[in-house]
């Protein structure tokens, strides 16, 4: 199927499922029974998990860790600039799929940055620009990472990493934190030339990882990711890192919300 095909199909199943997902997430919702603060719940009437995906930026991968080499840059305006950056990086992510002019987390990355040094009034040489690009290479991991991972797999899970990066982005983010060997499937929009939320990017692991949505969870840092997930069926888990932050307004809440990777264990287990 050609990526135009693909677009066209993605926009109509979405349309199509938005009752049904409606449907599904208010019967999964039914089923959890919250009994702790960490939000552990009942899977006795659930479907048993086979699955598990990964967020990728902000969830496995620190995208704030790029904040030392913008304050060695820029003297003083580091966290300005990676929270603008990272704030406009999602902007023209969502922006692009609404009006249908795909380009890849890479160049989105690249627009992000630009923008945000014209918004602060920074000098953005091509040395430093270069920089700052082959930084998001190397973003560092959190230390809750490979814990959850191994965790995982304890429990017979296939694992995946579902993102809006590129396939250079994540192949480079894998492989410079070392856990590659940890992933069933590394899987990026591009297939598909449209970025999450859209409901057919989260059906994409049904199709590559060979399970009924329903089989699968999906964990993320970043509350609209979930939110998303959620409409489009699957189980999901929010990891609240800022504690205080409150979910989204969307109508399909986490499964189940922790406040570290490290606590995954005991919802999925």
């Amino acid at each position: 199927m050609k990526k135009t095909d693909a677009q066209r199909q993605c926009r109509a199943d979405g349309r199509r499922s938005n009752v049904r997902s409606r449907r599904e997430a208010a019967s999964v919702s039914s089923a959890i029974v919250l009994v702790t603060q960490l939000g552990r719940y009942d899977q006795t009437e659930m479907t048993p998990m086979r699955a598990l995906a990964f967020d990728a930026y902000g969830t496995l991968f620190d995208v704030l860790s790029v904040t030392s080499l913008c304050e060695e840059l820029f003297p003083g305006q580091g966290i300005a600039l990676a929270h603008l950056w990272r704030s406009k990086q999602l902007q023209y992510s969502w922006l692009r799929s609404l009006m249908g002019r795909y380009q890849d987390f890479w160049q989105l990355t690249e627009d992000g940055l630009v923008y945000a040094t014209k918004a602060l009034k920074l000098p953005l040489t091509p040395d430093s620009r270069t920089r700052l690009m082959e930084a998001y290479l190397t973003l560092t991991p959190f230390a809750d990472v490979v814990p959850a991972l191994r965790a995982g797999k304890l429990l017979g899970l296939r694992l995946a990493i579902l993102s809006n990066g590129s396939p250079r982005m994540l192949e480079a983010a894998v492989t410079s934190a070392g856990i590659t060997a940890w992933f069933d499937a590394i899987i990026s929009v591009d297939d598909l030339n449209v970025f999450k939320p859209s409901p057919c990017v989260y059906r994409r692991l049904a199709e590559v990882l060979n399970h009924d949505v329903e089989e699968i969870g999906f964990v993320s840092a970043n509350s609209w990711d979930v939110n998303g997930a959620g409409s489009a069926g699957l189980r999901t888990f929010w990891i609240q890192r800022a504690i205080g932050e409150p979910e989204e307004e969307l109508g399909y809440p986490a499964t189940a919300t922790i406040r570290s990777l490290a606590e995954l264990s005991g919802v999925v287990g």
